[in-house]
């Protein structure tokens, strides 16, 4: 095997690329900013204990675990930094007060999370602490569109979905209760012939609502159609009734309702959204209300957020075009050097060419050069 060869869904960012995904990273975090969030940087490693707790079986799963060489005991690298975030709200913040957070770094995973992901997303995110209402979900779904419409994405289907209502569905038959988990896997595909066989010995009314939920999707008229045909149940009116005003808070037009769509159902506590765009089949943002997390903190907290991967984010955009530049040539004449400085700290970017090399770089575009006449050095146009 050569030894240049990487891991499978690992891969290497090349200049261009890295370019995209840092301008990204900057642009975004500095409309977290604006809008109020601190910028916190968990570590890559923890112990498993801590990085896992309630983050739910599906990041289990994807977390990569090493054994520390000091203490001996079981280390995990991070597969998601949400449930971080929320360690530092609970335990390091500790304030009494609502609490606006923002995150961006890579995480590692054993799989991918989807067609043509990679295992080491770069993730960037936001989270609300402290306050219970629909308001927080509400500004959580618009910062997460006004991120991508940052990175020029406007044409965006916001999904919404309620985990809730499947556990108000089961919450009372034993034999579904028991199910949970496999449910959730079939509900997720569509699987309506497998529900049929899982749920043959549910009671009816529960049977029915599973076997309708898979059907349960399209845009907002979803929910009324969702009232008639689900048990009326108080805690299913109350999932809906948020559905729909978060569906008005983003704007009817560019939102659908999917009530089989539970990705994240085992960390999520409330409204979960996913963000859509053409061309990618996986969800481009992943979002929800999860209050349950800060519990094993030693805190019970209400909490809300998104993340997203800047290098999928990336892949959507153009191709960045090169940035102007100027050529100056090799020397240690103080003229020079003082020019050089000048045009640097003016936000220019010089490129020294280095005796006997010449300059070849997919970043820059040499448009000026430095060139010494009558004794000063000037800036002309390269034709």
């Amino acid at each position: 095997m050569p030894n240049w060869l990487l891991p499978e869904n690992i891969a290497d960012v090349l200049p261009s690329e890295a370019r995209k995904i840092e301008d990204l990273r900057r642009l975004i975090l500095d409309n977290f900013r604006v809008y109020g969030y601190e910028l916190v940087m968990p570590p890559m490693l923890e112990y498993i204990e801590s990085l896992l707790a309630g983050a739910g079986q599906d990041t289990e799963s994807m977390t990569f675990k090493l054994v520390d060489q000091i203490t001996g005991r079981t280390l995990g690298v991070r597969a998601d930094m949400t449930t971080q975030v929320a360690r530092i709200d609970a335990h390091l913040l500790n304030r009494p007060s609502l609490t606006r957070l923002c995150y961006a770094g890579s995480v590692l995973r054993t799989r991918p999370s989807g067609l043509h992901a990679t295992r080491e997303p770069f993730q960037i995110g936001a989270e609300i602490y402290g306050h219970a209402g629909l308001e927080a979900d509400a500004e959580i779904q618009h910062l997460a569109l006004a991120s991508l419409a940052l990175a020029g994405i406007t044409k965006v289907r916001l999904d919404l979905c309620h985990v809730g209502i499947l556990r108000a569905i089961i919450a009372e038959d034993a034999a579904a209760t028991k199910d949970e988990t496999a449910l959730v896997k079939l509900l997720e595909a569509k699987d309506t012939p497998g529900l049929l066989k899982i749920s043959v010995d549910y009671g009816a009314p529960t049977r029915a609502a599973l076997l309708a939920l898979p059907h349960l999707y399209g845009d907002i008229t979803v929910i009324e159609r969702a009232r008639e045909i689900l048990p009326k149940l108080p805690a299913i009116a109350k999932a809906l009734d948020e559905l729909l005003a978060l569906a008005h808070a983003a704007g009817e037009e560019c939102v659908t309702v999917d009530l089989a769509d539970l990705r994240g159902y085992h960390y999520e506590s409330g409204a979960i959204f996913g963000a859509y765009v053409s061309g990618l089949p996986n969800a481009l943002v992943r979002g929800g209300r999860y209050d349950h997390v800060g519990e094993t903190f030693g805190r019970s907290r209400p909490a809300t957020g998104f993340s997203m991967d800047l290098r999928e984010l990336a892949r959507l955009m153009p191709s960045a075009a090169r940035k102007a530049a100027i050529l100056a040539p090799w020397s240690t004449e103080a003229g020079l050097k003082e020019k050089i400085v000048a045009l640097r700290n003016a936000g220019e970017i010089v490129i020294q060419s280095l005796p006997g090399h010449e300059n070849d770089q997919d970043e820059f575009d040499c448009d000026r050069v430095v060139v010494l006449e009558n004794g000063n050095w000037i800036i002309k146009n390269l034709d």
